[in-house]
């Protein structure tokens, strides 16, 4: 009775804790603007089917993608052994379903376990990829610190719990021969069946209830303490890349989202204009976005959903020539800024975020040599697992420095004053419809 008080107690605490995290977060990523994302549901179900539950991108790179892979299953199936270990803690049973299911109980836990020796082994696989091989996408300037040391507790969970998961099978196993009235009959598990008796066969039934016990204990407290982690670490994926690619873009990469105040002024200059287009007025819009509250939802949640894994960054032409651009940075310093803004205002209750300031924006994260550097060829959006859109706040990040700032690099200049006096980028003295008259003529 005393643990299944301490249990609901413990498993009250984490979920209430979970799940203000994660309150949070929906608040953090609906600070920016409102966009409408609708319509091709058909395509947009196939994608999470395909992308987000199948993992079609990560079988880009074969062995990366299996590792993962054991781990991905290996996470999913182990959830049916967490719901029994829920109902076992809240009633005080002990495996809950063995004598229901019977030999598919048997079927489903070995499945678990063959998944979870799959998973240990590309556990330490990632382990020495992250710190003893010297993969180049592992080692930029924005992989050091937090992000690197993120990526090892994670996996150091991992194996915690898959130790848990064999403890409590093993122990388990022997236990239903030397206390069959409380141990019931499972069946013979695909590793415990040959673990536990190895291991464990030679303890006494009190040391075998206490190696049951801690690994049952381990597996829970490690589930929560993942379940809590989650909110601060780049494997919030796991829940967001099924929203992500959902609500990622479905139209052509190549078309660029227009801006509805300068396609209304043109339309105005050119005569074109409707009734319910209005023209610019006297006070000029802000164009592009230089902080967080400038850009859509939809950018902050592919901040969020960010996995660090480089991909973008790896096959990014700008970044292989050298250059400071790199897109998982740029996504990464999005979120950092989300998060800054988040602190602040909660510290700050009464402060909106329309009359938010505190000095700085997202130009103290993002250097304008990086935004300068980009090509705008789409390869770190076609790269990621997740479908995350690195250039598009890139693209409003360029477009606030040109169109508001009046700013940009020395060698573009040029060729904007030429596009606004002759609507060329070539600084040639006739206008660009010029030769038309010259074919008109003759």
């Amino acid at each position: 009775m005393i643990q299944q008080v301490i249990f609901a107690v413990v498993t009250i605490i984490a979920i209430y804790w979970a799940f203000r995290q994660f309150s949070q977060i929906r608040r953090n990523i609906f600070l920016a603007q409102k966009k409408e994302i609708s319509g091709h549901q058909g395509e947009r179900w196939k994608r999470v089917l395909l992308i987000a539950f199948g993992q079609k991108k990560m079988f880009r790179r074969w062995i990366s993608a299996i590792m993962h892979l054991f781990i991905y299953l290996a996470f999913l199936i182990t959830q049916i052994e967490l719901i029994e270990i829920l109902v076992d803690g809240f009633s005080g049973t002990h495996r809950f379903f063995a004598s229901s299911l019977g030999g598919f109980y048997t079927f489903v836990i070995s499945l678990i376990e063959l998944l979870s020796v799959g998973a240990f082994i590309a556990t330490f696989v990632f382990l020495a990829r992250r710190n003893l091989l010297k993969i180049p996408r592992f080692r930029k300037q924005e992989m050091t610190w937090w992000p690197k040391l993120d990526a090892n507790l994670i996996l150091i969970g991992e194996i915690a719990l898959i130790i848990g998961i064999f403890c409590m099978n093993g122990a388990d196993t022997v236990l239903q021969e030397l206390r069959p009235d409380v141990y019931h009959e499972t069946g013979t598990f695909a590793v415990s069946g040959f673990f536990g008796p190895a291991v464990f066969g030679s303890m006494s039934a009190d040391w075998l209830v206490g190696v049951e016990r801690f690994g049952w204990w381990l597996h829970v407290l490690v589930v929560y303490a993942f379940l809590n982690y989650l909110p601060s670490s780049k494997h919030l994926h796991i829940l967001l890349a099924f929203p992500n690619v959902y609500y990622s873009r479905v139209e052509s990469r190549g078309k660029m989202e227009n801006m509805p105040e300068i396609m209304n002024e043109v339309k105005s200059m050119m005569g074109l204009a409707t009734e319910g287009e209005q023209e610019m007025g006297e006070e000029i819009p802000e164009f592009g976005a230089k902080d967080i509250f400038d850009l859509s939802w939809k950018n902050l949640l592919d901040a969020y959903t960010c996995t660090e894994c480089g991909r973008c960054t790896d096959v990014c032409p700008a970044n292989m020539t050298g250059k400071k651009l790199s897109p998982r940075k740029i996504v990464m310093d999005i979120r950092d800024r989300v998060e800054e803004v988040a602190r602040t205002m909660k510290s700050e209750p009464e402060m909106k975020p329309e009359a938010y300031d505190d000095g700085k924006s997202l130009f103290d994260y993002i250097s304008k040599e990086e935004i300068h550097a980009c090509t705008t060829c789409n390869a770190c959006v076609e790269a990621c697992p997740v479908l995350i859109d690195p250039l598009d706040p890139i693209l409003k990040l360029r477009r606030y420095e040109i169109l508001t700032l009046s700013q940009g690099p020395a060698d573009w200049m040029p060729m904007f004053n030429s596009l606004e006096n002759s609507g060329s980028v070539w600084q040639v003295p006739d206008e660009r419809g010029s030769w038309t008259k010259t074919v008109e003529q003759n």
